[in-house]
């Protein structure tokens, strides 16, 4: 059966079992690198317990067959105290089919973890409550020139944006209470602390559009209006709507110069008046 798991999990990541099952309550329509590998590890993971599944149902049901009392028997089947073969058998294959998934787990864990030298693009994601601020970074050292920045506030969702086809690195730390940075299609969110603590994490975004954004970690009143919107654009885009915020040029106008629309389409202000309708 360990054979069997290192089999399903090493090749049905290339296959579409997910998708005809829904991704087996998966999310599906990653747009990163990373979300593919972590949707293929699940995929490969659930098929795995299947196939154990299966096995194991399929022995106590031959059992239930084979070894039923008979109508007419009055004595009960020949009584055995233990097969050693047999427990040795039960207490190694677990470990194995254990130890393949921890395997695959930990070598994607630390391909999602992994962080280059060099990205492609920086951007550091301040939270506070209740809502972003991102700021370019010239590159990921500690010496870094800002760029420029797009906070948001309660009329305007933040719209980040982010080249595709190359790494990606968010910068992270909060202004006051714990949040968490999460775009759904990235199928990974990462906590955003206070204090001295800084997270980081990288992406290679596969596909241009536009996600919102949000805030994973009840953080206070407005948790749940607390959104922003990533948008992924082209290399191209990408440089010159850098250029633009050198200029002078405010985020929405950036947008504009580039042909994008210029403020979120995927979610909008929510009122924050306690009063409000």
């Amino acid at each position: 059966m360990s054979a069997m798991s290192v089999v399903a999990v090493t090749l049905l990541a290339g296959c579409n079992v997910g998708a005809a099952f829904d991704g087996f309550g998966w999310p599906q329509g990653g747009i990163t690198e990373q979300s593919e590998r972590m949707y293929d590890l699940w995929v490969g993971s659930v098929v795995a317990a299947l196939a154990v599944g299966v096995f194991v149902w399929g022995l106590i049901f031959w059992c239930v067959a084979a070894y039923r009392r008979k109508r007419g028997d009055a004595d009960l089947p020949t009584q055995t105290r233990f097969n050693l073969p047999i427990e040795i058998l039960y207490t190694v294959l677990p470990f194995l089919v254990i130890a393949v998934l921890f395997y695959y787990t930990a070598v994607v864990q630390t391909d999602v973890n992994r962080l280059t030298k060099d990205p492609g693009a920086t951007v550091e994601v301040v939270a506070f409550k209740w809502n972003w601020q991102f700021n370019y970074l010239s590159n990921p050292g500690l010496d870094a020139e800002r760029v420029e920045s797009t906070p948001g506030d309660s009329n305007y969702i933040p719209v980040v944006v982010v080249p595709t086809g190359t790494t990606v690195r968010f910068v992270e730390h909060s202004n006051d209470v714990i949040h968490s940075f999460w775009v759904p299609e990235l199928l990974f969110k990462r906590d955003v602390f206070p204090g001295n603590v800084i997270n980081q994490f990288e992406v290679n975004v596969i596909q241009t559009g536009s996600y919102v954004g949000r805030c994973a970690e009840l953080c206070g009143t407005y948790h749940s209006m607390m959104n922003f919107e990533l948008r992924a654009v082209t290399p191209e885009k990408y440089q010159q709507f850098v250029a633009a915020l050198k200029s002078g040029k405010s985020t929405p106008e950036a947008l504009t110069a580039i042909g994008e629309v210029p403020y979120a389409t995927t979610t909008e202000p929510f009122p924050t008046l306690r009063t409000a309708n």
